[in-house]
């Protein structure tokens, strides 16, 4: 355990505690979910996990107010009107327009504030979204998941490659990744101030970053059961180094004086 990182507060936000409707594709990400939290939590963060759908926008706020990092998890598709889309797309998924509001509130206060910020998959598009961007509402190209098939087995495994100057790059350590993805939307137009930081084999973003905040999204899965071994631990580490860095430019004015 990092005893240096130890006590300092991640938050995972999921999208919902429950799925009576869909047990299995519940499970499925309850296993992704259980993953972030155990593994931040060897690494020496004390983790909260919370459902944004399950609490008010308000109450998220609060709860996450005095978080040293933020991790948005994967789950169903964005509420379209919260990007000027429209509903009865192809593939479209159930919403959950309360647990939107929530993550969207979250990214705008940690722009505003210095909170490192990860998004995973619909994290990433959460990040997009809650900054202007907007979504394609469906793909359907066989890369970004495994397609007709059950939910343990929808994972793809697909190369990504990163912007070499990315913050991304140097948290993983190279350019060129392999990565397992389920996922049928993706950025269209990039919100404000969101740079691309990698790209899948078909040109679609993979991955996004803020040009000046702690602020990252992959749209993959590094909690994942089979992916790479080290690639959640090094995008952990990346947050410890945010939060580092923000300690210290917090500080600095004190120690000016």
């Amino acid at each position: 355990m990092n005893q240096e990182f130890t006590n300092r507060m991640l938050v995972v936000v999921e999208v919902t505690g429950a799925r009576p409707d869909r047990p299995a594709y519940h499970a499925k990400v309850q296993v992704l979910n259980s993953r972030v939290a155990a593994d931040a939590e060897t690494a020496g963060w004390a983790v909260t996990r919370v459902a944004a759908a399950d609490v008010t926008s308000v109450e998220l706020l609060r709860i996450t107010a005095d978080a040293d990092a933020i991790i948005i998890v994967g789950g169903e598709d964005v509420t379209p009107h919260f990007y000027g889309g429209a509903t009865g797309y192809e593939g479209e998924t159930a919403h959950f327009p309360v647990a939107d509001e929530g993550q969207i509130a979250l990214v705008q206060r940690a722009l505003l504030v210095g909170t490192p910020l990860l998004g995973i998959c619909r994290g990433l598009q959460i990040i997009n979204v809650a900054l202007g961007g907007n979504l394609v509402q469906h793909i359907d190209d066989g890369i970004h998941k495994n397609i007709d098939v059950p939910i343990d087995q929808i994972l793809s495994t697909h190369d990504v490659v990163l912007a070499a100057d990315s913050t991304l790059a140097a948290s993983l350590g190279r350019i060129d990744i392999s990565v397992q993805s389920a996922h049928h939307q993706i950025v269209d137009r990039l919100g404000a101030g969101l740079v691309a930081a990698a790209h899948a084999p078909d040109g679609l973003i993979e991955a996004l970053e803020h040009e000046s905040a702690p602020i990252t999204g992959v749209q993959w899965h590094p909690e994942a059961p089979d992916s790479p071994v080290d690639q959640l631990a090094r995008l952990l580490a990346g947050l410890a180094e945010q939060h580092g860095a923000r300690s210290l430019r917090v500080d600095a004015p004190a120690l000016a004086a």
